[in-house]
């Protein structure tokens, strides 16, 4: 039995090691302090700088099986590049896969559309663009319609390849019933997530980018059609893989397709959107952003391989807010929307969303900012706003913030469908585009331009795209 007195004689020790163990452990955090301490951000946002190319969209359709198209004549199409050069053009996107799944040039794996509405193609045509801006010393880009292969009319790739209809997106309607896309007379959206329609889709991107040598391929409609498609059983068995492997989901299986998704849905126009959700909602709108981020990743690697100097570039619509609708993630991969503490996207994302921005996978990335209103001060509901998706100044803020500055990007106004005021409007628009995004700006589209009735003013647009072109 130890005595009172026992244990005072060990009380000097313990306080002696007490006093020695502290000084040690105050010597330690006084060296911390000393020493540089790593950065809390695990990301520094590169702001852009300005790239000042502007290019040029000519659509097929208006352009080439339009009455009012000018790129039907030789001589007309050398008069309009020489003017385009002259107002500080130097870049074109040119259609070479059109709408209904066909190519404007001689192709192994689809139809060369040599005449549609009654109007021809010059032979050579693209071998024509190509040359013609070559010669001019002008960037040309083939702009390639990517999951359509059948228009509305009925015409297209799959009308001549039967055995593709079954990869047709299968669009939910109000009443919770299921039809083809082309059910209702619209263009037939085939399913992404069909490794069939990859194959054909990525071998004619890579065919045109060996044959023809352009500076880069733009993947336009590489999308979903809306939220109501795809709804096919293909999609029903890849998705419930995806949360197999994602999730270890051994019940997905047994999932009641498609009310676990979208429990019932409600009229929007001629289609139809959610009225209720069900329980996988929010993965499905992942899984199909994957999808499309994968598609990217896999045609930029064998485009890569194919054509190493060909890049590759994609077209979306500014509004990211709602683009999650067509499976469409531009953004960067380091960006995390379900985390993003400045802006809210709680209509989509989820943990692990990121994942399928698809930013990284492109050399260029082609934003169309089609608004009218510029600047956010403009509005006075968005006068105190940084982000917002539905104005030039604002959705341009909103992309650069997401992508990372990972691409170039190249902002888009439309001169003939947004009802602009004045030529002036047009230039002032065009100038900010020009002389603020890291690519620079493109305009959408020639025709508007060039054929007056083509846009609401009514004239030519050559001083307006002129005087927006100059720099800072």
């Amino acid at each position: 039995m130890k005595t009172n007195n026992q244990k005072n004689i060990y009380m000097p020790h313990f306080m002696l090691l007490f006093t020695i163990l502290t000084t040690m452990m105050q010597s330690c955090k006084d060296q911390i302090a000393k020493l540089p301490m790593p950065d809390t951000h695990e990301e520094v946002i590169e702001t852009w700088n300005p790239g000042h190319d502007a290019f040029v969209w000519v659509d097929a359709t208006a352009n080439i099986f339009q009455g009012p198209g000018r790129f039907r004549d030789k001589e007309d199409i050398k008069l309009i590049l020489d003017s385009l050069k002259f107002v500080g053009i130097n870049g074109l996107v040119i259609d070479v896969k059109h709408n209904t799944g066909m190519t404007l040039f001689d192709s192994e794996y689809t139809e060369k559309l040599t005449t549609h509405n009654g109007y021809a193609l010059i032979p050579d045509y693209v071998e024509f663009m190509v040359s013609e801006a070559k010669s001019r010393q002008m960037k040309i880009y083939f702009s390639m319609n990517t999951f359509v292969y059948g228009n509305s009319s009925g015409k297209g790739y799959v009308y001549s390849n039967p055995d593709f209809r079954k990869y047709e997106c299968m669009a939910m309607n109000a009443d919770g019933t299921k039809s083809p896309m082309s059910a209702k007379g619209r263009s037939c959206f085939l399913n992404p997530a069909a490794k069939e329609v990859q194959d054909l889709t990525i071998n004619i991107i890579k065919e045109a980018a060996v044959k023809y040598k352009p500076d880069g391929i733009i993947l336009d409609y590489c999308r979903y059609p809306g939220i109501y498609a795809d709804f096919s059983e293909l999609s029903k068995e890849l998705f419930i893989q995806f949360l197999e492997e994602k999730y270890n989901d051994n019940n997905a299986r047994f999932m009641d397709f498609p009310k676990d998704i979208v429990s019932s849905w409600k009229a929007d126009g001629n289609n139809a959107k959610p009225n209720t959700t069900g329980k996988y909602y929010k993965k499905w709108l992942y899984f199909r952003a994957k999808v499309l981020r994968d598609f990217f990743a896999r045609t930029r690697q064998e485009l890569k391989v194919a054509a190493s100097s060909v890049e590759l570039g994609a077209y979306s619509g500014a509004w990211y807010n709602t683009y999650y609708e067509q499976g469409n993630n531009y953004a960067s991969e380091t960006y995390d929307p379900f985390n993003d503490e400045e802006l809210t996207f709680s209509a989509f994302a989820i943990p692990g969303y990121q994942e399928s921005g698809y930013a990284e996978q492109l050399d260029l990335f082609f934003s169309g900012n089609y608004f009218k209103q510029l600047y956010l001060k403009d509005n006075s509901a968005t006068a105190h706003l940084k982000y917002h998706w539905w104005s030039i100044e604002g959705s341009m803020n909103g992309i650069e913030y997401i992508t990372r500055n990972k691409t170039k990007v190249y902002s888009g106004i439309d001169v003939g469908n947004v009802t602009y005021d004045s030529e002036e409007d047009i230039s002032k628009a065009i100038n900010y585009m020009y002389n603020r995004s890291n690519g620079g700006v493109f305009v959408f589209d020639v025709c508007h331009i060039t054929v007056p009735r083509y846009n609401p003013l009514k004239k030519g647009l050559w001083d307006a795209v002129k005087n927006g072109l100059i720099k800072n």
